[in-house]
């Protein structure tokens, strides 16, 4: 896997599993710098590779009242300046065609949602855009599928795919991850495990999603143990108050004590 296709992405030898962290959505810019700060020093000082996340807008809302963005170009204008101001490439997802073109001006890895990514025109889009496609496995979708969501991207002209896992349903309320289609996966893309998403707790009676963040670092040792060439997880600095998937995230505190542990496991792996 060739990370230095990414513009301004570091650490690309150390040998660690890369990262795609920060918050669910961008809820302003202070929050945004002071996050990406935050999880850049403690990258930086484990020599981590990482791309700055955060959602532009929220298209998938259980409710119609949830928060959905603070404006698109404002938002996206957001993650430019956290790319320059740091010097990091950024990732977001995309939810419509016209998003593709529109979102590639301004970050450098796109992101498919895993509810989208069957839906061939949005993939196209994304792939003909020459950025990092990033392809969330759809919960309903068995690892094996997503070699023809790659095949999508390849068929476009873009040889940049991933493939994230973020679990499948497990029952109408659980999720679950199936540590068996990361080596599956690892045949078609490199694979990144999404550990925040693999715990929420979807279709609430209060149509608020919950989630077992209590759970974030066993599932995210499990990932690197069995070999996943990235990680994502979105954090923040008061999960309670997140405009979006508070339930799930992790406390920004314990990043740095969750990433040195993990690192520790990728060592291991890699003397193996």
């Amino acid at each position: 896997m060739n990370l230095s296709l990414i513009p301004n992405i570091k650490h690309t030898n150390s040998g660690n599993f890369f990262l795609l962290a920060g918050p669910c959505a961008i809820e302003g810019e202070e929050m945004a710098l002071k996050i990406a700060e935050h999880i850049l020093k403690v990258a930086d000082t484990l020599e981590i590779p990482f791309v700055f996340k955060g959602s532009f807008k929220k298209a998938n809302r259980s409710r119609i009242d949830s928060f959905t963005g603070i404006g698109d170009e404002k938002a996206l204008k957001i993650l430019k300046k956290v790319s320059e101001t740091f010097n990091i490439p950024t990732v977001t997802d995309i939810h419509e065609i016209s998003d593709a073109t529109k979102a590639a001006e301004y970050v450098d890895v796109l992101q498919i949602p895993a509810f989208l990514v069957r839906q061939t025109d949005l993939v196209v889009a994304a792939a003909k855009t020459g950025k990092v496609v990033n392809l969330k496995k759809g919960q309903f979708m068995s690892p094996s599928s997503m070699k023809h969501a790659v095949q999508k991207v390849k068929d476009s002209g873009n040889e940049k795919a991933w493939i994230t896992d973020r679990g499948t349903m497990f029952g109408y309320q659980d999720m679950i991850v199936d540590f068996r289609g990361i080596p599956e996966m690892k045949q078609f893309a490199p694979v990144v495990l999404d550990v925040t998403h693999s715990l929420q707790q979807p279709n609430q009676t209060s149509g608020v999603t919950g989630g077992r963040p209590d759970m974030i670092e066993t599932i995210a040792r499990a990932g690197v143990a069995v070999g996943v060439d990235g990680l994502f997880l979105e954090t923040h600095f008061d999960p309670a108050k997140a405009k979006s998937d508070g339930a799930n995230m992790l406390d920004i505190k314990y990043l740095e004590k969750l990433l040195s542990n993990l690192v520790a496991i990728r060592k291991t792996v890699n003397s193996l």
